[in-house]
């Protein structure tokens, strides 16, 4: 394990999706949730807080806040800077890092390749105890803390499938907050319940994201109802063929803190 103390730069919170970030002299992290105000604020998430080292910015021309980042620290070597580690500041705010952020086409246009961005677009994170953070704070860095999540979207699903419980359900929308990813993977997620369905994953919980059963699943009505989950059904008269579907609300897992 490392240790390492830098400082808070900058500080931003993004209000609404698709608008500019705004810069604050000081946030609020609350635990199992966020940053308080911002948009991406998910208690099933694992990307509540997106964190970038002042150093890998400025090497890159990049002005602070382009990134997306919320938090931006300096004075932190690369070496202590990794998914895994626990971060900490004066008031006893923590965030627990989880894996890097992907450079996407949102800010393709601060580069020249996304490759250039590979491992410095920054960490994202979950807080993991609640406080006040100020531009000027200390922040602490102690690696090897936690496990790190997979970088493989894939695998950060196959783990969050195997700890839905019997008796409960999740949406593909559920899933997508759950394991980190922008909602262009809607598309993927049948991939991955074809991938995964010659395996011993609990897919029979996933329902799509109106809360139908999924035809990627072998006995998925027998499966749910045995462990007492009720089936309703509809006639779609488009094809008027009847469809099965679950009230998932009624079931939806709820673990308020996954990470």
């Amino acid at each position: 394990m490392l240790t390492a103390q830098g400082s808070t730069l900058h500080l931003f919170i993004k209000q609404q999706h698709k608008s500019a970030m705004k810069e604050f002299e000081a946030i609020n992290l609350i635990k199992g949730h966020g940053i308080e105000g911002d948009v991406n604020a998910n208690p099933i998430s694992p990307r509540q807080v997106l964190v970038v080292r002042y150093e890998d910015i400025s090497d890159l021309g990049i002005p602070p806040g382009e990134l997306r980042e919320n938090i931006v620290i300096s004075g932190i070597q690369p070496e202590n800077f990794t998914p895994g580690s626990l971060m900490s500041f004066d008031s006893g705010a923590a965030i627990r890092l989880t894996f890097h952020c992907e450079p996407c086409k949102r800010i393709a246009h601060l580069v020249d390749s996304l490759k250039i961005l590979q491992a410095k677009r920054g960490i994202l994170g979950v807080v993991i105890n609640s406080g006040m953070i100020c531009i000027g704070n200390n922040v602490h860095l102690e690696t090897d803390k936690f496990p790190a999540l997979s970088e493989n979207p894939y695998e950060r699903f196959l783990e969050f499938i195997l700890k839905v419980p019997a008796g409960t359900v999740v949406t593909y929308q559920h899933i997508i907050q759950a394991i980190g990813v922008d909602n262009s993977y809607l598309r993927a997620i049948p991939i991955y319940l074809k991938k995964t369905s010659a395996h011993d994953y609990p897919i029979h919980r996933i329902l799509d994201s109106q809360g139908y059963l999924i035809k990627y699943v072998d006995n998925q009505q027998h499966k749910l109802e045995s462990e007492g989950i009720n089936i309703l059904n509809n006639l779609d008269l488009s094809s008027s063929s009847v469809k099965y579907f679950v009230e998932y609300r009624q079931y939806l897992y709820q673990n308020d803190q996954l990470y």
